[in-house]
């Protein structure tokens, strides 16, 4: 089947709220996919900095197929190998604390924001279960995440949000100490705003907010959706701040591309989620957890993150030198390989010659391409990407 027949078939049968690229992928392998009509491109979007390590990862592939024979789905009401030594694997990569799984990043961020709401009603009696979330954040489009996004053309058109959640300038501190009050429960940060167009947290401000919290028993919770697994060049973004945060909420990168999400929380809070408060049917199934464990245990091979910082350390520095040649290019910031090159106007047509030119990216924002290559990207594939981008960028 060709690009346009599988395009005709998806615009009558589905939903149109997608802002569709007209390309029909059919094939994928490292950092290069495939459309229906036999066209390659460099993925430079990585399914939305999910396949952190590339196309069909061989680790991954065989890690699946052998679990795919064995079993496929139980239940939560039962134990299951996969999903214990996934669970034991991935907190010695933490601290001490309890990981609950679920399927996607907004119901990460929902058990987390029921967590946070329980354990202070637990702790404190009912009334203190507001949360502070900050301007140009996204947690998801599920109600309570999408409550906790402050952007509001998210929240456009279905009316009342859930109430007691509170919006402040993103590298404030000041502004977040003037929000707390004796109602707040927690505060929810996203350490760098990816969908913004990549806005980076400062030390200063992270490490205040952890501080904050800790003076005024407010829960910290990290979401790491995008900046989970390596993408910043660190497993977890959290331990270029020097802060451990109450609940962690993760998925994208955790398993290659499988479905799959998960919530951290410490020992003294993951407490409060005892039977019955909350659950998911196929979180931490057998097939995602055993890519999961696939995809961890290759993250963490010497090498591959000092890849990651080196290589976006030579990009941002590529690009900043495109920026002097092109007056279009306004700024540039990133940390390993998630980049924003922001530009003074929108980009949308930027994004479609690239991808014309066989490079995919998209934008964060109106203005702000973003780059989120595979994790295991080479130099060569690399330059090739930051060719096409100077050619298109005029630089």
């Amino acid at each position: 089947m060709k690009d346009r027949k599988i395009m005709d078939a998806a615009s009558a049968a589905l939903t149109p709220n997608y802002g569709r690229q007209p390309i029909a992928l059919v094939k994928g392998k490292g950092a290069y996919v495939w459309d229906a009509d036999g066209k390659k491109y460099l993925d430079f979007f990585a399914g939305l900095a999910v396949n952190n390590l590339g196309h069909c990862p061989s680790s991954v592939a065989l890690a699946v197929k052998k679990q795919l024979l064995t079993l496929w789905h139980t239940s939560n009401i039962y134990y299951t190998e996969p999903q214990a030594m996934y669970g034991k694997a991935l907190l010695k990569k933490l601290y001490p604390g309890r990981l609950f799984f679920c399927n996607s990043g907004t119901e990460a961020n929902e058990a987390a924001l029921k967590l946070a709401r329980r354990a202070s009603t637990d702790a404190h009696g009912p009334g203190r279960t507001d949360i502070i979330a900050f301007e140009g954040s996204f947690h998801g489009r599920t109600m309570g995440s999408l409550a906790m996004t402050g952007q509001k053309k998210y929240h456009e058109g279905f009316g009342q949000m859930l109430s007691g959640v509170t919006h402040v300038p993103f590298n404030d501190l000041a502004a977040v100490e003037r929000a707390v009050t004796q109602k707040t429960c927690a505060i929810i940060v996203e350490p760098i705003q990816g969908e913004i167009g990549v806005r980076i947290g400062t030390k200063e401000f992270i490490q205040g907010l952890a501080k904050l919290c800790a003076s005024r028993n407010i829960v910290l919770i990290f979401d790491e959706v995008q900046t989970g697994f390596g993408r910043t060049g660190r497993l977890f973004a959290w331990e270029s701040y020097g802060v451990k945060p109450d609940i962690i909420t993760m998925a994208k990168g955790i398993a290659s591309g499988f479905p799959m999400g998960a919530m951290f929380a410490k020992e003294q809070i993951a407490k409060h989620l005892v039977p019955g408060t909350h659950a998911a049917t196929f979180g931490g199934g057998p097939l995602a957890c055993s890519a999961a464990m696939a995809t961890l245990e290759t993250l963490v091979k010497p090498g591959l993150l000092a890849n990651v910082r080196k290589l976006g350390a030579y990009a941002i520095k590529q690009i900043k030198a495109m920026k002097k040649k092109s007056p279009m290019i306004k700024d540039v910031r990133g940390a390993g390989l998630m980049i924003g090159v922001e530009l003074d106007n929108p980009c949308g047509q930027y994004v479609t010659e690239l991808a014309s030119r066989g490079l995919l990216v998209n934008c964060a924002n109106e203005k702000t391409i973003r780059l989120l290559p595979p994790l295991n990207i080479t130099q060569t594939e690399m330059n090739k990407a930051l060719k096409l981008l100077g050619e298109v960028l005029g630089a």
